[in-house]
């Protein structure tokens, strides 16, 4: 193929605004981008230039596989993006490749495996039915984020982080302030030094250590010489602020089942199909707005016909491959027998989620705890008057006003 006519053949550039979008509604560029090929061009609102899209599901799991496409390389390159004051660390786990990021992964490994997270089960359970007991002890009407999703997410990931009860507050302003654009730059990086310094603490204090908790590990790490301490901070500050994204999922997730309640009295009367319901639940969810963390081609790629060449930024949805009609027949619907359910909600390939089984976990136990404890649970307001966050990269109900 000539230079000539593979530049007539590029697709145009499409501008994808950060809107702020409500409820559980899928993004209608990303709908129109899917429309138009498998592989299109696209402008974020910050950053430079332009990116490559890819939107079905083989293609996805190929770019997020292939060593060919690197999140190193993204370093020092101001790729376009949705975030306006992202800066990577140098040796933060999303930017690192294998060898150097499977190494890192694998010093906390243990922590995220079935067997780790099984290990906080009951003292997760519990935690929730304190916060379900007060619930009910207030009564109606309530804020179900302020009073469960809330909390709930952030005493498990600081149960499993080995992070002190005492400091979950700090914890919580910190992962805000990052993970909002509302705040500005300047205030989202603070709170990110703050946080490293914090854990750079504790990890130190940690090196000889031998418990199971995220710290402990990342700290023998540390003292065995198989990670910087450097490192071990990147990756504890990334597992910490993840660890709150299960707030807005499961935001969404309740959003979604109090706004079809005949999806919430099938998972109340048939408590059976709720593991199956929650995959279906989580492949449906929007739960982020546009696109995540880009990639680098490290030489010429063909997808789809299109050639991908040395030096581009290529941008996968997992969204987009979860509404992919190949793999899921009808997938505008909700079918909670669905199966199989080959999901991408927690990505795939070596970037894979950490803490996909811990979110899955948390998901189990809210519904349960919810639907079992509180089966009046309704909202409060009518759909459209439930605030959505504004300005975050991860979608989620500010407040779900709810009665019972």
């Amino acid at each position: 193929m000539s230079e000539e006519t593979l530049t007539e053949t590029l697709p145009p550039i499409r501008h994808w605004p950060a809107v702020d979008l409500t409820g559980t509604d899928f993004d209608p560029v990303l709908t129109d981008l899917m429309r138009e090929g498998p592989v299109t061009r696209i402008q974020l609102a910050n950053g430079e230039g332009w990116a490559w899209l890819v939107t079905r599901y083989d293609d996805v799991r190929m770019v997020t596989n292939d060593p060919r496409f690197s999140r190193a390389a993204v370093m020092g390159r101001q790729v376009t993006r949705l975030a306006p004051h992202y800066i990577p660390d140098q040796g933060a786990v999303g930017v690192l490749d294998p060898p150097e990021h499977t190494l890192l992964r694998r010093s906390v490994a243990a922590a995220f495996t079935a067997k780790g997270v099984e290990r906080i089960r009951e003292q997760a359970r519990g935690m929730l039915d304190e916060l379900v007991d007060e619930l009910l002890q207030d009564g109606p009407p309530a804020d179900l984020t302020a009073t469960i999703l809330v909390p709930f997410p952030i005493a498990v990931i600081c149960e499993l982080m080995g992070v002190p009860a005492g400091d979950r507050r700090d914890m919580h302003i910190w992962t805000q302030m990052i993970l909002s654009s509302s705040h500005g730059k300047e205030a989202s990086e603070k709170a990110k030094r703050e946080m490293s310094a914090y854990f750079s603490d504790l990890i130190g204090l940690r090196e000889g250590s031998t418990a199971e908790d995220v710290t402990s590990l990342l700290g023998a790490a540390v003292g065995r010489g198989e990670i910087t301490l450097e490192e071990a901070v990147g990756l504890a500050v990334l597992l910490q602020i993840g660890g709150e994204a299960v707030t807005n999922n499961s935001g969404q997730m309740f959003y979604l089942l109090l706004t079809r309640p005949e999806l919430f009295e099938r998972l109340r009367s048939d408590p059976g199909i709720r593991p199956k319901a929650i995959d279906e639940l989580l492949r449906f969810i929007p739960h982020r707005n546009a696109v995540g963390l880009s990639r680098i081609a490290l030489e010429d790629v063909a997808i789809r016909g299109v050639r991908i060449r040395a030096g581009d930024a290529v941008y996968v949805s997992y969204l987009a491959a979860n509404r992919d009609p190949d793999v899921f027949t009808d997938p505008e619907a909700i079918d909670f027998s669905r199966s199989p359910n080959p999901h991408l909600a927690f990505g795939f390939g070596p970037h894979y989620c950490p803490g996909g089984m811990l979110a899955r976990l948390e998901s189990e136990l809210l519904v349960d705890a919810l639907l079992d404890r509180v089966p009046g649970l309704r909202l409060a307001v009518p759909p459209g008057q439930v605030p959505f966050r504004k300005g975050a990269l991860i979608r989620g109900p500010e407040a779900l006003p709810v009665t019972w």
